[in-house]
């Protein structure tokens, strides 16, 4: 798929971050927003070492690309010979002529013949100062023609390095900027992606820590690696336009910048609980706030004509911890118990990364088909089987998780019938498991009547009303008023855009990380009629511990501090 690039001179987009300290439409201090301030260390050692690449948003996006191309060379045995055959490519493209077009993308791949998983290639690549991303689908996701093959591979997961071209703009995401991607991507080089995510307000003031995200951020990689069942792919990308002042010696020579840093020797990643010491922990609202705000909603909502049917209210979680939080680390722990769930890391330049481990599809694109899903309605998981069978019967009775759910679906079901020709529910209410949670799923297909709508459907179907509620305009506009903290890409659409496919997760389950700093651990909860404000927290606390069981409390911080982190091994599980 494509390729990462660094050089001297960066052409990154300067993006200035809002002011976050904005009072909210309460005049209560409590819902005065917050900012967490990550420290600039990582905006230095950018400086130190700048970046070369293109933003594709500068360019014309109605002007069509003069060259999308894949170049597949003969197959290897390791990613050793693999980078030897890249770099001997590679070098043969800058002796060459460069191709007779003013813009143009050409992905160069070699295949490994053995499957290497793609995050221990990327953690290989920890010393290398470029944005990075990661991406892996559920078990479950579809099967892709490998390069025209009649015979099929499934892609397991992506790890990319640097940016041959990247997306970005402090504006919302609009159809002109769906438009710069798809002009590099073709339905002949299927895995040519830009991977990425959209905040989930674009409206929203930007805080510090999610400045360089922009309201958007995508990469199709410079250098990448692919994890195939069975086998895998190392790849380069080159993109160009000569009317963005980005011309072909100038991407070969980023590349070729990029690929001398690279490591061939891999490193497993640690796939058990590193156990960090926590040494502060603060809950963004605390307890007795989020009490207040759980309180709020439920009157609205209780009124003989409400205005809100539900809202979805988050909580943002800052730990220090006494070791480095790497956050490639904890990503491999939450793949060990991410079977049915979607893994994805996504990190700027000048910026933390966001990783997580989500449940929830937003929507896959295969030609002009869509699926979507609901999901809604959270449990845990119980200690036996037939105690998991209890709490399982306990969700799909319970009138107050049907309700919440069936908001979600029919809301969902509307929306794609908006921009379908046809919509078809299958199963219309059943059970979903992970590993500590079980959710009510329902799953939707619908039938695009233009590819073009692809732009519709992800402006249509984000945000669900199971991250912001419904009405969505009433319940986005009681989130703006009440929540403390900027949401960021957390609950927004993450994933990525292809030529014929296309595929977003929903960013929960998720969290903002800087190696040496700490963390930032997102998690939300539906309100409706019905809801306690104690159960929701409890509910919270049970999202949150895929995280929080990766790290020991200190006992002191157990007296001390309003809301601090409960040992999730201590809480009792809720049936």
């Amino acid at each position: 798929m494509a390729v990462g690039v660094r050089h001297c001179t960066i052409r990154f987009m300067e993006l200035e971050s809002s002011s976050l300290m904005k009072c909210s439409l309460s005049s209560s201090p409590l819902y005065r927003k917050q900012s967490v301030h990550f420290s600039n260390s990582s905006s230095q050692r950018y400086n130190q070492c700048c970046s070369l690449s293109m933003n594709g948003c500068q360019g014309d996006s109605r002007s069509p690309i003069g060259t999308v191309e894949t170049r597949t060379l003969p197959a290897v045995s390791s990613p050793a010979l693999a980078m030897e055959r890249l770099n001997s490519a590679i070098s043969d493209m800058i002796k060459s002529d460069p191709p007779p077009y003013n813009s143009g993308i050409i992905r160069l791949e070699v295949p490994i013949e053995e499957q290497i998983e793609a995050l221990e290639w990327l953690h290989a690549q920890n010393h290398l100062l470029l944005p990075r991303c990661f991406f892996s689908g559920r078990r479950v996701a579809s099967e892709m023609c490998i390069n025209g093959a009649s015979s099929h591979s499934k892609l397991v997961s992506v790890a990319g390095v640097g940016s041959a071209v990247f997306f970005t703009h402090l504006r919302p995401f609009s159809l002109d900027d769906w438009r710069a991607i798809r002009r590099f991507l073709s339905k002949k080089c299927p895995l040519i992606r830009a991977y990425g995510a959209i905040r989930f307000d674009a409206t929203a003031d930007i805080a510090s820590e999610w400045s360089a995200f922009g309201s958007f951020y995508f990469m199709v990689p410079q250098v990448e690696f692919d994890e195939l069942e069975g086998s895998s792919i190392i790849a380069a990308t080159i993109a160009w336009d000569n009317a963005a002042s980005w011309t072909y010696q100038r991407a070969i020579d980023a590349l070729q910048a990029t690929i001398w840093q690279l490591s061939s020797v891999l490193i497993t990643v640690q796939k058990k609980n590193p156990h960090s010491h926590i040494l502060d922990s603060t809950h963004v609202p605390g307890k007795a706030s989020w009490d207040n705000a759980v309180k709020r909603a439920l009157q609205i909502i209780s009124r003989n004509d409400p205005v809100l049917i539900k809202v979805v209210l988050a909580r943002s979680t800052r730990v220090v911890t006494a070791a480095d939080i790497d956050p490639l680390t904890w990503l491999a722990c939450l793949k060990v118990e991410g079977e049915n769930a979607y893994q994805f890391c996504l990190q700027p330049p000048h910026s933390p990364a966001f990783i997580g481990n989500t449940p929830e599809q937003l929507f896959h694109r295969d030609r002009l088909s869509i699926c979507s899903e609901a999901l809604a309605g959270t449990r845990a998981r119980g200690g036996s089987e037939l105690l998991d069978l209890k709490i399982e019967q306990d969700l799909l009775s319970s009138a107050k998780d049907h309700n919440e759910f069936a908001i979600v679906r029919e809301c969902i079901r509307r929306r794609l019938e908006a921009v379908c020709s046809s919509v078809l529910i299958e199963p219309k209410k059943a059970i979903r498991k992970f590993t500590r949670v079980q959710h009510l799923y329902a799953r939707l297909r619908g039938r695009l009547q233009a590819e073009d709508d692809e732009f519709k459907i992800l402006s249509s179907v984000h945000p669900t009303p199971a991250v912001c509620g419904y009405p969505t305009e009433d319940a986005r506009a009681f989130i703006s008023e009440t929540e403390m903290f900027d949401r960021g890409m957390y609950a927004g659409p993450v994933g990525w855009f292809g030529g014929e496919e296309s595929e977003f997760a929903v960013g929960i389950r998720s969290a903002l990380v800087e190696k040496g700093l700490g963390a930032l651990i997102y998690a939300g909860t539906g309100i409706v009629e019905g809801s306690d404000s104690s159960l929701e927290w409890e509910e919270l606390e049970l999202k949150t511990s895929q995280f929080t069981k990766l790290m020991k409390l200190e006992a002191p911080l157990l007296t001390r501090g309003q809301s601090r982190i409960i040992n999730q091994n201590q809480k009792v599980q809720r049936a």
